[in-house]
C-alpha cells in the first residue's frame, strides 16, 4: 500500500525531474545551439540547477511528511549513504580536476552520483534491516 506522504514524494520528485530536463533542454537550446549570452544567459543557465535543488526539498518535504519512525530512520540512513558516496565521488574528482588529470565534474553530476547513492543506501538497509525504507 502506497501511503499519502509516498505518493507526494513522488509527484514531487516527477515535476522536479520533469521541470529540470525541460530546463536543460531550454538552457542548452538557447546558449549552446543559439549563442544566448550575459544575464539571459545565466538565468537560464540556473533554471536546471534550481529544478535540481528541488528534488533536495522533495526529499527533506518527505522526510518530515514520514510519520514511521522506523521508516524516518531508514530515510536517513539512506540520505547519509548517498551523501557520503557523493561527495566523497565528487571531493576525489575535484582534486583530480585540481591537478589536471581528470576534467572539472559537469554539474550534471553530482546529482546523478546522489541518485545512485540513493540506490546503494536502500540496498544497505535491506541488507541490514530486510527494508528499503518507504
Amino acid at each position: 500500500m502506497i501511503k499519502a506522504a509516498q505518493r507526494r514524494y513522488v509527484w514531487r520528485v516527477g515535476v522536479a525531474m520533469t521541470a529540470f530536463l525541460v530546463t536543460l533542454f531550454l538552457a542548452d537550446y538557447w546558449v549552446e545551439d543559439r549563442g544566448l549570452t550575459g544575464v539571459p544567459a545565466a538565468m537560464l543557465a540556473l533554471l536546471p540547477g534550481l529544478c535540481a535543488a528541488s528534488v533536495f526539498w522533495a526529499i527533506g518535504r518527505f522526510f518530515l511528511d514520514q510519520d514511521d519512525e522506523f521508516q524516518r530512520m531508514l530515510l536517513v540512513r539512506q540520505l547519509l549513504v548517498a551523501s557520503g558516496i557523493s561527495m566523497s565521488a565528487l571531493t576525489i574528482w575535484g582534486y583530480l580536476a585540481d591537478f589536471g588529470i581528470a576534467a572539472p565534474p559537469s554539474g550534471f553530476y553530482p546529482l546523478s552520483i546522489f541518485f545512485v547513492g540513493l540506490g546503494i543506501g536502500a540496498i544497505v538497509n535491506r541488507l541490514t534491516f530486510g527494508q528499503a525504507g518507504a
